[in-house]
């Protein structure tokens, strides 16, 4: 199976056209070299890549290097050395420019802080993930809500076959991956902190409970947690404050970023096993609120929840507006009395409830029932701009 991914190409090609350097970030194994090398020929001396011996040898002169080169330059891992930056600087502010930059990274703190210090007013940002379900097509919804985006496992010959790619992946993390970060642990230890993230899923982060469980200071939890963030497994999503004379949650809730690794740390093998488990429901909320955010690119998200139980999983604000939305999977979503609230409360444009269905359904003034395949179209009521 091909999977194309035109929509996100044509992000990469405008941004070049008006951009000197382009920062393409996401995790590992996402795709983001498959796609760079796209915008290559097959012959092209303007790859680098930052973890082959080779390239390095290539760089042990960056500036010669680099100077000499005309067109398109790809550095692939540009977390690993950060002295490019600077480098970067000086070629691309050269009059007229012989060349641009497309700079891929797997770590988002260490581009985003080297880039913003050297690189001001000189870098497009774009963020990637694996295959969305746009792209794969949304008759294979189930199979990639269970195998997640990654490339590798979501084209994987078996479920079997996905599920160990996803061990492999999570133990290259732990072995390889996690040195680099100067962490001094035991790879055991992270997988047992990362596990518990899996069942934390979906819920308001507490870092006093898995501090407790792991044994470990609260401080620690959480430079634990903003690693899994900053290389991109788990999102942190930001709670709403509003002055509404109501007690309001204020910490952040998590999420896995991808259904698959999800899905493998908690065991989940198949569908059957995935229909069955406790966590379903997290699952697909986790699962729909990242489809909606790379459909939708929102300025802003948020959730929002009152200590008396009000709450909206999705708060999207665009263009000023707010627009709520809450993920249900059941086959025939109503008005809650909580959406009820969220939607006078919270003065939202429109509220959807997101489900797993096939037929938009109207749920009152301001408010409708929308399957997530039918987001990419974006509903002209409920997405400005559509």
């Amino acid at each position: 199976m091909a999977v194309l991914r035109e929509s996100l190409e044509q992000r990469i090609r405008k941004a070049l056209d008006r951009s000197r350097i382009v920062a393409l970030l996401g995790p590992r194994q996402c795709g983001k070299t498959t796609l760079a090398r796209k915008f290559l020929p097959a012959d092209a001396l303007g790859y680098f890549d930052l973890e082959d011996p080779l390239s390095l040898d290539r760089l042990r002169e960056p500036m010669t290097a680099l100077a000499e080169l005309k067109g398109l330059v790809v550095i692939d891992e540009i977390q690993r050395s950060p002295g490019l930056f600077q480098i970067l600087r000086v070629l691309a502010d050269r009059d007229p420019l012989p060349a641009r930059f497309l700079i891929l990274g797997s770590a988002s703190p260490d581009v985003v802080k080297g880039a913003s210090e050297s690189l001001a007013g000189r870098v497009e940002w774009i963020h990637m993930s694996g295959f969305h379900l746009d792209e794969v097509g949304s008759d294979v919804q189930d199979g990639h809500w269970l195998r997640g985006g990654f490339p590798r496992s979501f084209l994987a010959g078996s479920d079997e076959d996905s599920y160990d790619w996803r061990q492999d992946f999570i133990r290259t993390f732990l072995e390889r991956d996690l040195p680099p970060f100067g962490l001094r642990l035991p790879p055991l230890t992270f997988f047992r902190f990362w596990s518990l993230i899996a069942h934390l899923h979906a819920q308001v982060w507490k870092g006093a409970e898995p501090a407790r469980a792991l044994g470990i200071s609260e401080a620690t939890v959480h430079r634990y947690l903003d690693l899994l963030e900053g290389t991109f497994l788990v999102r942190t999503l930001p709670a709403w404050h509003a002055n509404l004379g109501k007690r309001q949650i204020k910490a952040p809730k998590i999420y896995f970023r991808d259904s698959g690794l999800l899905h493998q740390l908690l065991g989940i093998r198949s569908m059957q096993n995935l229909q069955t488990h406790p966590k379903v429901g997290a699952s697909w909320e986790g699962y729909a609120l990242e489809e909606t955010l790379a459909r939708l690119r929102p300025d802003e998200a948020y959730f929002w929840a009152t200590q008396s139980g009000a709450e909206l999983d999705l708060l999207l604000i665009k263009d000023g507006r707010k627009f709520g939305i809450e993920f249900k999977r059941m086959d025939a979503p109503r008005l809650t009395l909580s959406a009820r609230t969220a939607l006078a409360e919270l003065e939202l444009e429109h509220l959807a409830i997101v489900y797993p269905g096939t037929r938009a359904l109207p749920l009152g003034d301001r408010a409708s029932a929308l399957p997530l395949r039918s987001l990419g179209e974006r509903t002209p009521e409920f997405w400005p701009g559509a």
